[in-house]
């Protein structure tokens, strides 16, 4: 089955938004049609006058790392000022409301991957609220949430640890599309004037990537695939830590581990859990840049056997659970800035409270910290209905 993405329904059926309009687009690789046409030309082609380019976290060709500043303004292509909404300072996040005060209307097309660590969803967010602040309308386009739009896992962040890894209280793996983020958003903050959302046509909730028959483009540079997507909810609390999360290497979240560590020692421990659907294989990898560049690692990749009842962020506090039992005093948390964050630890602000941190470190086995955010998760499962587009 092939459905529809926002795009192609935008330029199908919704041309009249966009013909010899003042248009700005904040794209990245992925803001494809069904048939592989960046937004910027398939805009263009439909009549649209794009005056402004946005680039969010990894810039709008999607060639920086994570955390990498992007410069701008600079020329873009076909000669349009590019913006960058990913520069050197957190003000940078948002687009100034001088570049998007005189469009008709901003576009954002932004492929997602169902975690609420990945920045792209709060980039929209950041966008709606300049939007109605200056009275730009924004059009909002509509993908596939990659892990399916049912599965939830984890409890909603509180209060004290929004930030550009979560600005709305959703849980880790918030079974929601980038559309109905924003709808939470706008309902929450009265901010649904400014707010029209393209839905997909076909899309069904339950529906995991590869079986919509949309073609999978990387979004980021270390997001290569819909396996990568799937264990990222849990593998992405390694960046809060020493350990490689596998960037630098071709499998990067699946791999991951330390120079010194006991590959054998750490999967058995793992294995043991009898984590749903996952397997740890014995691996070793040199990671050609960031943690541990140019140095051999010894740890696991991360199989996934069943992702029917795969718990990626269960997966992910298992394993900074083992890790901490194998490293020993090795093993340490992230303590410089983290998404322009200084006052608070990573781990905190990507698992949304203290409270996995502080059970970790008090002795906690994997069970009882995930018992810990059941209450959570089932309130959000309660209201989650309320934002749903489909």
């Amino acid at each position: 089955m092939k459905i529809a993405n926002g795009l192609d329904n935008l330029v199908t059926h919704h041309r009249h938004l966009l013909s010899n309009r003042r248009i700005g687009i904040v794209a990245h690789p992925a803001s494809v049609t069904s048939s592989l046409e960046h937004i910027l030309p398939s805009l263009r082609r439909a009549g649209a006058r794009v005056e402004a380019l946005f680039g969010p976290e990894h810039g709008f060709g999607g060639e920086a790392q994570d955390m990498e500043p992007v410069a701008a303004p600079v020329k873009g292509p076909a000669g349009i000022p590019l913006y960058s909404l990913y520069g050197a300072e957190e003000s940078s996040l948002s687009p100034s409301p001088e570049a998007v005060s005189g469009l008709d209307a901003l576009v954002v097309d932004l492929f997602d991957v169902g975690a609420r660590y990945y920045t792209f969803v709060w980039t929209a967010v950041l966008c709606l609220r300049v939007c109605h602040r200056v009275g730009t309308p924004l059009i909002l386009l509509d993908r596939p949430n990659p892990l399916n739009g049912v599965t939830v896992e984890g409890a909603p962040g509180d209060s004290g640890f929004l930030s550009f890894v979560g600005l709305l209280p959703v849980p880790n793996r918030h079974g929601l599309t980038v559309g109905e983020i924003a709808t939470m958003a706008a309902r929450l903050e009265c901010l649904e004037d400014a707010l029209t959302v393209i839905p997909m046509a076909g899309w069904q909730r339950d529906m995991y990537f590869d079986e919509t028959g949309l073609p999978f483009v990387m979004p980021s540079p270390n997001m290569p695939a819909l396996d990568t997507a799937l264990v990222y909810p849990g593998a992405c609390l390694l960046e809060a830590t020493w350990c490689s999360e596998g960037r630098g290497t071709t499998r990067p979240f699946e791999f991951f581990g330390a120079p010194g560590l006991d590959s054998d020692g750490l999967c058995r421990l793992l294995n043991e859990q009898q984590l749903p659907g996952a397997f740890f294989r014995p691996a070793s990898f040199k990671p050609m840049f960031q943690k541990h560049a140019g140095h051999l690692c010894s740890g696991a990749q991360l199989h996934v056997r069943d992702r029917s009842i795969f718990e990626p962020y269960r997966t992910g506090v298992a394993l900074l659970w083992a890790l901490r039992r194998m490293a020993g005093a090795s093993f340490c948390w992230r303590e410089a800035p983290y998404e322009f964050v200084t006052d608070t630890p990573a781990i905190d602000l990507l698992c949304g409270s203290a409270r996995v941190r502080q059970m970790l470190e008090d002795g906690a086995n994997p069970d009882d910290i995930r018992a810990s955010w059941q209450q959570g998760q089932r309130e959000f499962e309660a209201v989650k209905a309320d934002f749903h587009l489909y």
